[in-house]
């Protein structure tokens, strides 16, 4: 790494004031320093790099701004950088500010930064924090989310994993699961977006999170949100089922056509059977469930589903679909106490699972930062 000199004089450099091509070399050195784990956890404490990198996002110079981005993301998906880049470097309200610009050229890359910066409940909480104080709002985020072509150089997708990880908050699921805002009810829709895997999967993930509530369970199996077709669609395929079978079924997903198909991403179809399986927890979602004729979906799904994973997910389902009502006093799935050593267990598969999942959104991130990086148009910032 750099000597504290060497270190000094490159910092030199990292100014608006700076000529463009000594500038243009500085960053791209630095974005190279972020490529390596070891490059992040340098610049961890180094503070004055990170500030110089969020200031050079108003650079004339659209090449030194994506590569400060980059930098910014590689960052950001190291999680000891979290604390350094809020905390020391402050780089929050900057980037609301630029996210709520409909004409800001480089806002898919900050949705990225701050998807990958609210994954982990302490900087998520930061997040949520400045996002009320610089009078932003959860519900401008969800309007900009809602709005499509909001911003016309930017599709915003990110903004939907982002919600997802807002949503571990009970701040924010109380938000959206509000009876007088209607937020839930504008984001169902995005279940079945076909012009993203990302938007998608993370209005399924919000939509999970907020089932953990399960006092609201009632409310939103209810005709006032009927939130059971928008999870059961995706799941659904062309199979033929009964005449009885199909009257049982919400109107949406009755005698389906022969081309109808199911949801190509196996963790979104994962996530929509966890959901399904969370609103199943109270006799009275059970029983909405069963009446529905949910399982007849769940079966015919479950010869179709080939990922181990989802299909575990889904017999889980089932169990609870076919099976007998727990006796008195356990009717209550969410309340009912685990033995110590068999909750021990439970936490180590789903620690194993979790860390697998952010593993493949990290991968994904990176994927969907590269595409979004050559249709970046040339020219001038805005």
């Amino acid at each position: 790494m750099l000597s504290d000199d060497e270190a000094k004089e490159l910092l030199s450099f990292l100014t608006l004031e700076t000529r463009p091509d000594v500038k243009g070399q500085a960053t791209e050195y630095i974005l190279g320093v972020t490529g390596a784990k070891d490059g992040c956890r340098y610049l961890r404490g180094k503070p004055d790099f990170l500030r110089a990198l969020l200031t050079l996002t108003q650079d004339p110079s659209i090449a030194i701004v994506k590569d400060c981005y980059h930098a910014l993301i590689n960052l950001s998906a190291d999680e000891t950088l979290h604390q350094p880049l809020v905390r020391d470097a402050n780089i929050l309200p900057t980037l609301l500010r630029n996210l709520l610009d409909p004409n800001y050229d480089f806002a898919d890359r900050i949705c990225t930064i701050l998807s990958n910066l609210s994954r982990h409940e302490k900087t998520c909480k930061e997040l949520f924090r400045v996002i009320q104080e610089e009078d932003i709002g959860l519900a401008k985020i969800v309007e900009i989310f809602c709005t499509e072509g909001y911003n016309k150089k930017a599709p915003l997708h990110y903004l939907g994993p982002l919600l997802s990880n807002l949503t571990q908050l009970p701040e924010t699921r109380q938000f959206i699961l509000d009876k007088e805002r209607c937020v839930v009810q504008r984001l169902l829709p995005f279940t079945q977006y076909e012009g993203s895997t990302v938007r998608r999967g993370g209005v399924v993930g919000t939509l999970r999170n907020c089932c953990f509530d399960y006092s609201h369970h009632e409310w939103l199996l209810s005709d006032a949100v009927d939130i059971l077709p928008f999870l059961l669609l995706p799941l659904a395929g062309p199979e033929e089922l009964t005449e009885e079978e199909n009257e049982g079924l919400p109107v949406d997903l009755q005698y389906l056509p022969e081309d109808k198909k199911r949801e190509e991403d196996p963790d979104i179809r994962k996530m929509l059977i966890e959901t399904l399986h969370l609103l199943t927890a109270t006799k009275v979602g059970r029983q909405i469930l069963k009446d529905k004729n949910v399982y007849p979906i769940m079966r015919e799904f479950h010869k179709w589903e080939k990922e181990p994973h989802v299909v575990a997910a889904c017999e889980k389902l089932v169990q609870v679909l076919i099976g007998d009502e727990p006796e008195t006093g356990m009717e209550n799935l969410m309340e009912v106490e685990i033995p110590e050593d068999v909750e021990v267990k439970l936490k180590d598969m789903d620690a194993k699972e979790q860390e697998q999942l952010e593993k493949e959104q990290e991968e994904l991130l990176k994927a969907e930062s590269e595409k979004t990086e050559s249709k970046q148009p040339d020219g001038l910032c805005r």
